[in-house]
């Protein structure tokens, strides 16, 4: 009934083309039982170009379950981003040290782009993982007066850091990583505000948009998960007792996350955690408590975790933050 619901609603959409068929196949390719299957599955291209059509559908998977997919990305390569990832993280410590922020390797100017590497601290931690952070600056602007004290533009400055990026043996390695990670950063900003427009629409907010002109905050991780030699009691939920690789949380503003083909995501349904479908070559959206209240908790923010796999695990998350002067007061 829901869907015949909301298909009526598309219908009220002038589209001299629209394939209904086509439309229901994309939206829901797989008739089952899982308990996510009535998530949305938005072609990009429809998204991109602002169909309005797509409007309920995002809407309803926000409000019933806190994400949905993109799919059908064209010149996309999931496989060509874990390729390159994967070479990245199994470069000698020696090379990535060139590329780590300033934390772990003092020598280094950057403090927030570039290579942070785990931490095995298994009496600890949970959080054992190797990142490679990306923003959306390769040059910092030349604003800044070293003698301001001003806290707000010093913050200003900061958050600019351009990007840093491998210098290996390699070159043809060095230009291929660069290249497709500059251009994951754009598919997935584009993906985000996209996003972003369609619920201004849908929930007659025309001002939405204006909020995240600028992306001075936004960061795309690219995230190795090693796989972990012991376990302690740090890696068990208080929700539920399982074991995890990743611990339960709420993001804090519009994500675009790729998992690959790699379980563990379990997205909270019901005040239960069920398995998420892994993304493949499409890519999973939410968004974090920050948005969550800047749209007057109209949507989900939704709670989610990785439980403990047998693998390395790969991921890439990216974060879409409001703009450094957007106003987001209430």
């Amino acid at each position: 009934m829901l869907k015949l619901t909301l298909l009526l609603g598309v219908l009220l959409v002038p589209a001299a083309t629209l394939d209904l068929s086509a439309l229901i196949a994309q939206l829901w390719p797989n008739e089952s039982t899982g308990v996510f299957d009535s998530v949305a599955r938005i072609p990009y291209s429809d998204l991109m170009n602002d169909n309005p059509y797509v409007d309920p559908f995002v809407l309803h998977s926000m409000k019933a379950f806190g994400f949905f997919y993109v799919v059908d990305v064209p010149d996309y390569s999931a496989e060509t981003e874990l390729e390159l990832m994967t070479t990245f993280f199994g470069l000698p410590e020696d090379v990535k040290a060139d590329t780590e922020i300033r934390a772990h390797n003092p020598a280094n100017p950057n403090a927030y782009r570039g290579y942070c590497p785990g931490l095995d601290d298994i009496e600890a931690t949970l959080q054992y993982k190797n990142i490679f952070n990306i923003g959306p600056h390769e040059k910092r602007a030349p604003f800044f007066d070293n003698k301001l004290d001003d806290a707000t533009e010093k913050l200003r400055y900061d958050v600019q850091e351009p990007n840093v990026w491998p210098n290996t043996a390699d070159c043809d390695f060095d230009k291929d990583f660069k290249e497709t990670f500059q251009a994951g950063f754009e598919l997935r900003r584009g993906i985000a505000r996209a996003f972003v427009r369609s619920m201004s629409r849908a929930l007659e907010m025309p001002g939405l948009p204006s909020l995240f002109t600028e992306d001075e905050f936004s960061a795309m991780g690219l995230r190795k998960y090693p796989e972990r030699r012991a376990v302690n009691t740090n890696m068990y939920s208080d929700f539920d007792g399982e074991l995890l690789r990743e611990l339960e949380h709420v993001d804090s503003t519009v994500t675009v996350l790729s998992t690959f083909e790699n379980g563990g995501l379990q997205m909270l349904y019901k005040n239960e955690y069920k398995d998420a479908p892994n993304s493949g070559n499409d890519f999973i959206v939410n968004i974090g408590k920050l948005v969550d209240d800047v749209i007057d908790n109209e949507l989900i923010s939704v709670r989610h975790r990785v439980k403990e796999v047998a693998f390395t695990r790969y991921s890439i998350t990216y974060f879409l933050g409001p703009s450094f002067d957007a106003d987001i007061s209430r």
